[in-house]
């Protein structure tokens, strides 16, 4: 076929935008449906709690569980629209969500979302430097022993299918135990430096790299007899350049699908690990506001937290396409 020929045929770029856009939107919709969800689950929760909500303000304010009058929960009903009927807090509360208002908190009367800025920068450090660190993981010990039969490679194996179902918290009690108090390595109380994260991201990022692990290990020994990887062998190139320059980046395709995924279970660990380590970020303040009954505080954690698991997802499959060009051209 000539030249002319194939670029007639060719997609233009309106086609391929059009095929770009289509999905992204449905993506796009998706995201927006499961959030919707995320937040009236929290708005049930809060209006579905037993005993009555302007109370249990009052009490936690004062830090005492007394019977307030009749006139102060009609003062605190008023103010927080509590009196309305429950359609109509509903779409204020949804209202709300909109524009960035996540409520007030019972405790402090701060807004929520002031809160929990203040405490997501630890969290989502914590949990960015456990993905990283669990991908280095996965790919030194896949690398070198996927597609191969020996000991070795059968024993890595077991170990990352057993790291994939171990419970990050459990993990870290063993690291803060053996390295923290035992050999007094590292810090017992985590810091923001280096060695206060250090042990926290590597509780976390131990089961994670099980689990990319073993994605990764199966699509690499399935790339491994591909006609490309026989070819380069042909040429000379060494089993360590082949698996670097040609296999890996195939294989680890896979796993970048899974990468919002492991964003949404890290944070959400991370608040364990964080609570285990000592450490500030949004474990800690989901524990105190459980404690302390903050109901707004704890639901806008829970929304937060969703929010941002929906966003890495959504940022993951629309990348997706673009960084692997087989989902592209079909």
């Amino acid at each position: 076929m000539s030249a002319a020929g194939r670029s007639a045929l060719a997609p233009g770029p309106v086609v391929i935008w059009r095929r770009w856009l289509g999905p992204t939107v449905r993506r796009l919709l998706g995201a927006i449906a499961v959030f919707w969800a995320v937040a009236s689950f929290t708005f049930c929760i809060q209006a579905l709690l037993p005993g009555d909500r302007a109370e249990l303000i009052l009490n936690v304010a004062a830090g005492t569980f007394t019977q307030p009058t009749a006139a102060e929960l009609a003062k605190v009903n008023a103010k927080y629209g509590f009196d309305a009927p429950l359609v109509v807090q509903y779409l204020r509360y949804l209202g709300g969500l909109v524009q960035g208002d996540l409520g007030a908190s019972y405790q402090s009367h701060r807004p929520v979302l002031h809160i929990i800025a203040e405490q997501v920068p630890p969290t989502i450090g914590l949990t960015l430097s456990a993905l990283l660190l669990g991908w280095i993981i996965a790919i030194v010990l896949t690398v070198p022993t996927a597609g191969r039969h020996d000991p070795l490679s059968r024993a890595v194996a077991s170990f990352q299918v057993a790291a994939a179902v171990a419970p990050p918290y459990w993990i870290g009690s063993i690291l803060l135990v053996v390295l923290a108090v035992k050999l007094r390595l590292v810090p017992v109380e985590g810091g923001s430096g280096l060695s206060g994260v250090a042990l926290p991201a590597l509780a976390l990022a131990i089961p994670l790299s099980g689990f990319i692990g073993q994605v990764i290990r199966e699509e690499f020994a399935r790339v491994l007899d591909q006609p490309f990887v026989i070819s380069a062998r042909m040429r000379g190139m060494s089993d360590l350049g082949v698996r670097l320059l040609h296999v890996l980046r195939h294989a680890v395709l896979p796993g970048i699908t899974l990468s919002g995924w492991a964003l949404g279970a890290l944070f959400s660990g991370a608040a364990v690990i964080e609570t285990v380590f000592a450490r500030p970020g949004l474990g800690g303040l989901l524990v105190a506001a459980t404690s302390a009954r903050d109901v707004p505080l704890v639901t806008g954690i829970i929304v937060a937290s969703a929010g941002m698991y929906i966003i890495a997802n959504l940022l993951v499959d629309i990348a997706y396409p673009i960084i692997d060009p087989r989902i592209k051209a079909s």
